[in-house]
């Protein structure tokens, strides 16, 4: 039997993380029955569990690294998941939105920080402008997770987006990590395989990816590295039943 590994103590890395926010309620219960009223489930609620998802989930994932993390956000959203007790199968995600207000970032003194992270939603928060000011005030590492389809306004940051948002968009950028679920990742021509795991749940894997890159970029400064260990700590996530942060130890253990 493998004997688990404990992670060295290291230098906590200093992270200014911007984003959009949102609480992920996720309403767990039994469907039993047919509603007399329309040929739909009756859900017999049984708990509910509120979480902070999205960017604060990158916070989250980056803090269980052990990473500090200073995190300018705004909750905006509710998303909420209906579950299926026995099964942990999703019925149904009903979302609440409104429009997120653009901050701005003009004054943040960025020299403080190891790196930069945008996990962007293109909703508002996150605006061309704010990309443009700190490409210019800041030379240390911008990563970027977005939903925006102009993806060459982000030339000289670290790009990391999914199967979809790569087929969606209209223009590209040099550093563009692609993630293809558990079949694979892409990185300037090479592809990288994740392990493979018993999955029960993708929901906040891409925030954990994102976080482990991140993490090992700055330990390292070697991507090759920071996409395997990314690919192993998304791997831990879905292993698990709604969105889950996992740990250092637990992330080195997996490999």
């Amino acid at each position: 039997m493998k004997e688990p590994t404990v992670s060295p103590q290291r230098k906590p890395l200093k992270i200014l993380l911007l984003g959009d926010s949102c609480y992920d309620e996720y309403h767990t219960g039994t469907v039993t029955r047919i509603s007399p009223e329309a040929p739909v489930p009756v859900f017999d609620l049984t708990s509910t569990v509120i979480k902070r998802g999205m960017a604060y989930n990158v916070y989250n994932n980056l803090v269980n690294l052990g990473a500090r993390v200073d995190i300018i956000t705004e909750y905006r959203e509710r998303k909420h998941r209906y579950v299926e007790d026995k099964t942990g199968q999703q019925l149904i995600r009903v979302d609440e939105k409104i429009k997120t207000e653009h901050i701005d970032t003009a004054d943040e003194n960025l020299s403080m920080y190891d790196a930069v992270v945008l996990s962007d939603y293109n909703k508002g928060f996150v605006q061309e402008g704010d990309i443009k000011n700190f490409r210019a005030k800041y030379n240390g590492p911008i990563f970027v997770d977005t939903k925006k389809t102009n993806l060459a306004q982000f030339d000289g940051c670290f790009v990391k987006i999914n199967q979809y948002e790569f087929e969606a968009a209209e223009t590209l950028t040099d550093d563009l990590i692609v993630t293809y679920g558990s079949k694979k990742v892409e990185y300037k021509n090479r592809t990288y395989l994740p392990p493979s795991v018993e999955t029960h749940d993708v929901c906040g894997a891409g925030d954990t990816f994102l976080a482990g890159l991140v993490f090992k970029y700055l330990e390292s400064y070697d991507m090759d590295a920071a996409i395997k260990f990314a690919m192993d700590a998304a791997a831990v996530t879905v292993q698990h039943r709604g969105v889950y942060a996992p740990t250092l130890d637990e992330v080195v253990n997996e490999t």
